[in-house]
């Protein structure tokens, strides 16, 4: 004889997550990344776009800021290398506020030994809903929209209610007595799931 858990999962109900606004300023603070087949379109759409970028904020990795800053003539923040950590350092940025808007020509081609990093990165432009232009269409239409010299409200989650919630981390289970028919009951509440199982007798 030996006991076994029957484990039933309840999903509970999560509370919905109120927004904030987060203002960005008529000078936006813009991130222009290019993985290495793609340089020449940033640098190209870059240097065609010069006049509207110059009263911006701009920053870039690696051997495009060096690039950039000798084609447009005004000072780029440059960052690390992308597979350096370029790439982080910019997600950091977008997290801390110091960068709202995102640029990246990425090549959905050929495979990149950073990848895990390139996501990252657009996953917090995605959390913190700033603008991202991924090709150079989504990028003309951008650059060319009256929001880009105007004050815009994005619409960002409301995380302290995500950074006060609760966490359980105790698992309480009832002392087993025997192991025929003794009900036990395990609890587990964790990510918003409880479990509940009792013991059953096989052979």
């Amino acid at each position: 004889m030996r006991g076994c858990f029957t484990i039933t999962l309840k999903r509970m109900k999560k509370n919905k997550m109120a927004y904030k606004k987060i203002t960005i300023e008529k000078d936006k603070k813009i991130a222009l990344v290019a993985h290495d087949n793609k340089k020449p379109d940033l640098i190209e759409w870059a240097k065609f776009n010069r006049d509207l970028l110059a009263h911006h904020t701009v920053y870039a990795t690696g051997t495009t800021g060096v690039v950039l800053e000798q084609e447009l003539g005004f000072p780029i923040i440059k960052l690390e290398s992308g597979p350096l950590g370029g790439d982080q350092q910019i997600g950091a940025r977008i997290v801390d506020g110091e960068i709202n808007f995102l640029i990246f020509f990425w090549d959905p081609l050929e495979p990149m030994p950073h990848d895990p990093d390139v996501k990252a990165l657009l996953r917090m432009a995605v959390v913190w809903n700033i603008p991202i232009a991924c090709n150079r269409a989504s990028a003309d239409l951008m650059i060319s929209s009256p929001l880009m010299d105007e004050e815009y409200d994005r619409l960002v989650p409301d995380y302290d209610t995500y950074r006060t919630r609760k966490v359980p981390i105790e698992v309480e289970i009832e002392e087993i007595e025997d192991e025929v028919g003794t009900p036990n009951t395990i609890i587990l509440d964790g990510d918003g799931l409880e479990a509940q199982g009792s013991n059953q007798s096989t052979t």
